[in-house]
């Protein structure tokens, strides 16, 4: 049996706009950024859309308060679906 484990431990799929976060945040890090001043303020030059849906402009602050939404959504859909544990069988 094929089993994928590029995302194993997700409780469920990223949305669109986590996801668009997520690969900008990728290439921001990437790039050299790493305070949370810093990578607002590039999510903001590259029109980045805050996942919540919130409008306003990103700061370190909309930064976390975003992350902490994500990462509790993350947590409560994992524990509603925990990932297969046991041996898979063909």
């Amino acid at each position: 049996m094929h089993v994928s484990y590029e995302k194993q431990s997700l409780g469920r799929v990223l949305s669109e706009t986590e996801e668009r976060l997520a690969i900008a945040l990728e290439r921001i890090f990437a790039g050299g950024q790493h305070q949370f001043d810093e990578v607002s303020a590039a999510l903001q030059r590259l029109n980045v859309p805050r996942p919540s849906g919130a409008a306003g402009a990103w700061s370190a602050s909309v930064l976390e308060d975003e992350l902490r939404l994500i990462n509790a959504s993350l947590d409560d859909a994992y524990a509603r679906n925990p990932p297969f544990t046991g041996d898979a069988q063909s």
